[in-house]
């Protein structure tokens, strides 16, 4: 039997491919890290990971070993979860937030579903802002924010809205009438920035230091709301990867956006304080998922 802190090393390793990076997680050194590899390899007669001075990677027998013990893991931190739940009601109230005008419709649509499953819960909607998205899910004034992922140090419900990037450009850029870009342009142009309290997986997700290539990427001024981003743009101070949603939002006569071919999709959906994980919260983010799966009335 596999102690469970060799389970959640083995995984974290698997999901970070570093030991620095597993260890930062776990709060434990990186010599405790490759102790616990080892002895977890030694048991199961087998290298796990494939290791060089620069690269770490699951080998065939890593991977399928990590592949077969996450579902073993997540179905039985469900079932604790929903153990210490029952004993939880889902009355009382509910603080819900979003960031963002695209996310609005998407928690309205939640707030309904979710009303009318649970009449007695009183549900309070306010709008985030970059700068106190965090600082509001931390001191419990929000339970659940409709954000953009990756929102690190939060709970994470299933993406809720999907869309693709595109680059702000100031109108008259002479990047402003491309049919589209590549990531590349990054390292060509200032980018703004999104204010320092924003979660760092977000920036380094949106606002990244080095290009796909390794190019780096010079740091434009920052804003402190996403309006005020746009304007910097607007007024050519740099530009700014965003979602395409964005044209139908903010849309802009002194700003252009122009289609990213080779970025992944943006994902959007609830997060919330692990600590914070209570029946209402759960059952909204599952009137959430239910909600958006339906179509609009």
């Amino acid at each position: 039997m596999l102690e469970r802190y060799e389970v959640e090393t083995f995984l974290t390793l698997a999901e970070e491919l570093h030991f620095g990076r597993t260890g930062g997680r776990l709060g434990v050194t990186t010599g405790r890290v490759s102790h616990v590899v080892k002895k977890l390899e030694r048991r199961i007669g087998a290298p796990l990971f494939a290791r060089t001075s620069r690269v770490v990677a699951l080998t065939p027998i890593g991977r399928g070993l990590a592949d077969d013990l996450r579902p073993l893991v997540d179905g039985m931190e469900a079932a604790v979860r929903r153990a210490a739940e029952a004993g939880r009601g889902t009355t009382g109230q509910l603080r819900v937030a979003f960031l963002g005008e695209g996310t609005a419709s998407v928690l309205l649509r939640a707030v309904a579903l979710f009303s009318e499953r649970h009449p007695d819960c009183e549900v309070q909607v306010r709008e985030a802002q970059l700068a106190n998205s965090r600082a509001g899910l931390l001191d419990g004034s929000v339970d659940v924010l409709i954000a953009s992922y990756p929102f690190d140090g939060m709970a994470c419900g299933p993406a809720l809205i999907t869309e693709g990037r595109v680059l702000a450009v100031a109108a008259g850029h002479p990047l402003a009438r491309a049919g589209s870009v590549s990531l590349e342009v990054l390292a060509e142009h200032p980018v703004v920035q999104y204010p320092a309290v924003t979660s760092a997986e977000f920036k380094r997700d949106r606002t990244p230091e080095r290009t796909p290539s390794g190019r780096p990427v010079p740091k434009g001024p920052a804003g402190d709301t996403f309006s005020e981003m746009l304007t910097l743009v607007a007024l050519g101070r740099g530009v700014l990867p965003v979602g395409e949603h964005t044209r139908r939002y903010y849309p802009r006569p002194d700003v252009a956006y122009v289609p990213i071919s080779d970025a992944l999709p943006i994902r959007r959906g609830p997060v919330w304080l692990e600590s914070n994980t209570t029946a209402r919260v759960l059952e909204f983010v599952r009137a959430a998922t239910d909600a958006t799966a339906r179509p609009p009335a």
